[in-house]
C-alpha cells in the first residue's frame, strides 16, 4: 500500500513536469541541434581521422550511445533550476505542504527529465540511422535502452534537485551546472574507451555514473556493442546511485523554501 501510494504520488508530479513540454513543444527541436552537431561534425572528422580506437566498430557506431548520454546529462543536469522557478512562484511551498512525501516529489520529478531524455533517444537513433550506423531493433534491446536513458536522467536530474536545494540562487545554480556538465562527459567513456586513458582518469571515469550509462547504451543500441561491465553491473550502479540521491534530495527539499 505504501509502495502504491508513492508510486500514485511520483506519476501525478512526473503528469505535472510533462504537460508543460507538451505546452512547448519547439524545446524538443532546440534540443536536437547539439547532438546533431555532436554526430554530424565530431563523429565524421574523428572516424576520417581514426585518431580514436573504437575496437570493431565504427566511431560513429561507437559515438552515437556516447551522445545520447550526453544529451541525457545535458537536459537533466539543469532540471534543479526548476525547483527554484517554483520556490519563486509559490508553487513549492503548496508541493511540501502536501501529503505526498518528500521522496515522492523527488522522485516524480526524475521520472519527467527521463521521459524528456526518450525524445533525445528517438532524435538520436534518427541520425544515427541516417549516417549509417548500425542499430539494434530489438524489443528487448530497444527496452533496454528506454530503461538506461529514464535512469540516467533520472540519476543527474535528481544530483540536480540536491545542487539546487544548496545553492538556492538560478545564477549560482547556472555556474554550478556549467562546471559540472564537461567534466562528467570527459570523465566518461563517452567519446574514447576507458583503455586509453591515463590510470588517474579511469579511476575517475569508473566512479563517474555517466560511464556506466554509455556502457549499457552502447551494448543495447549498436550491432557488435560489448559491455565492459556487464548490464546487470550498469543498471545496478545507476540504481544504487539514483536510490542513494532520492534519498539525499528529499531530505535537502525542504531548506530551499528557508
Amino acid at each position: 500500500m505504501v509502495l502504491s501510494e508513492f508510486l500514485r504520488d511520483s506519476i501525478a508530479l512526473a503528469d505535472v513536469e510533462l504537460r508543460k513540454l507538451r505546452r512547448d513543444p519547439a524545446e524538443l527541436a532546440t534540443r536536437a541541434i547539439q547532438p546533431t552537431l555532436w554526430l554530424v561534425v565530431f563523429g565524421n572528422v574523428f572516424a576520417h581521422l581514426r585518431a580514436i580506437p573504437s575496437g570493431s566498430l565504427s566511431y560513429l557506431a561507437f559515438l552515437a550511445p556516447g551522445i545520447l548520454a550526453q544529451s541525457v546529462l545535458f537536459i537533466a543536469i539543469f532540471y534543479g533550476i526548476s525547483v527554484i522557478w517554483e520556490r519563486d512562484l509559490g508553487i513549492l511551498q503548496k508541493l511540501l505542504v502536501s501529503p505526498a512525501p518528500r521522496s515522492a516529489l523527488v522522485f516524480g520529478k526524475a521520472l519527467s527529465a527521463g521521459v524528456r531524455g526518450v525524445s533525445q533517444a528517438l532524435i538520436i537513433y534518427v541520425l544515427a540511422f541516417l549516417m549509417g550506423v548500425e542499430l539494434r531493433f530489438e524489443v528487448l534491446a530497444i527496452a533496454g535502452v528506454i530503461a538506461s536513458v529514464i535512469l540516467g536522467a533520472a540519476v543527474f536530474s535528481t544530483f540536480s534537485l540536491a545542487v539546487a536545494c544548496i545553492v538556492k540562487t538560478r545564477e549560482r545554480f547556472m555556474g554550478i551546472g556549467q562546471v559540472l556538465t564537461m567534466p562528467l562527459f570527459f570523465a566518461s567513456n563517452a567519446i574514447y574507451p576507458l583503455s586509453v586513458m591515463p590510470d588517474w582518469l579511469r579511476a575517475v571515469a569508473v566512479a563517474n555514473p555517466l560511464t556506466y550509462q554509455v556502457d549499457a547504451l552502447r551494448t543495447l543500441m549498436v550491432v557488435g556493442g560489448e559491455s565492459a561491465f556487464g548490464l546487470a553491473v550498469d543498471f545496478g550502479v545507476q540504481a544504487l546511485v539514483l536510490a542513494a540521491l532520492v534519498l539525499v534530495a528529499a531530505r535537502l527539499y525542504p531548506n530551499i523554501v528557508r
